[in-house]
């Protein structure tokens, strides 16, 4: 694991990265406003991962998309839907705009635990039915275990399966990787884990599934990003952040943005390399600008 982390001259400093934290909270109150937000509601992933989900709540979601500009003429639509890979094709259906995404979540999400061969054909199915970006988990049952060579083969064949599958139709494909910062009890782990991710052909790396008791922190996005950071002066690839898991209020949303423009610089204000997954964020963020409660989605 060292030699990953030498590699990138990058060795988790807690001191500074406690410090950072601290100016990044005592500024808030300067970066928070209705500007900020919209461009907050541009880079969500509007997600519905529930058991109950059915494809006439996924395309009732989708027309709630469709039908944002006509009631919030001056709000940006999200950047993507996301769903578990079975509704790819609803969501593609359904959508308006192909500046909406379509969003799966795959490989076995959330626990990737299965084998690759099912990982990979879920992937392929995902993008086939019309997923323009693919959210898979990091292998961890890999990754904790040492083995660090497999977790990396995994996501590389992946990102091979999928751009495959996506080549055949002209497009190309996006790929997150879901670190789950939350199980990464260091922030070597999680450094390591970003380096890792990002080599083996990450376009985003993406702090948590939401599905277990710690999902994303400030402290592992401060790392995420730092890491994002040592990743393109070493190599000139630019991969995108995305946070997600309790992410539920405005000044949650604010927090992360605020840790992105401080590291990453103003480049990576876009959905282009920052993402949130999200739930219940954008009906907040909508009532905070309005000064009112909108329960729109």
């Amino acid at each position: 694991m060292d030699n990953l982390l030498k590699k990138y001259n990058y060795s988790p400093d807690k001191v500074a990265i406690d410090h950072g934290l601290e100016m990044i909270a005592s500024n808030i109150d300067n970066v928070m406003s209705p500007d900020v937000l919209k461009h907050c509601l541009s880079m969500l992933d509007l997600t519905s991962l529930k058991t109950d989900d059915t494809p006439a709540g996924i395309r009732r979601l989708v027309e709630k998309v469709n039908g944002f500009r006509t009631e919030f003429p001056d709000y940006p639509l999200p950047a993507s839907v996301c769903v578990y890979p079975n509704f790819a094709s609803v969501v593609k259906e359904a959508r308006a705009s192909g500046d909406v995404h379509v969003t799966v979540v795959s490989a076995c999400f959330p626990s990737s635990q299965s084998f690759r061969e099912v990982k990979l054909r879920e992937c392929e199915l995902a993008v086939l039915g019309g997923a323009d970006e693919v959210d898979i988990v990091l292998s961890l049952s890999s990754f904790l275990s040492g083995d660090y060579d497999a977790a990396s083969d995994e996501i590389k064949a992946v990102r091979e399966t999928i751009d495959k599958a996506a080549a055949a139709s002209g497009r190309k494909v996006t790929l997150k990787v879901i670190l789950e910062t939350g199980l990464l009890l260091k922030h070597e782990l999680i450094a390591m884990a970003s380096f890792l991710a990002m080599e083996a052909g990450a376009d985003f790396i993406k702090t948590s599934t939401g599905k277990v008791s710690v999902n994303a922190t400030p402290a592992a996005a401060y790392v995420m990003c730092q890491c994002i950071s040592e990743y393109y002066k070493a190599t000139g690839r630019k991969v995108g952040f995305k946070p997600a898991g309790g992410i539920s209020t405005s000044l949650d949303a604010v927090c992360y943005y605020s840790i992105v423009s401080t590291i990453l610089g103003r480049d990576w204000l876009d959905k282009s390399l920052f993402r949130f997954g999200v739930s219940r964020l954008a009906n907040t963020m909508l009532s905070d600008i309005e000064q009112r409660t909108v329960n729109y989605y």
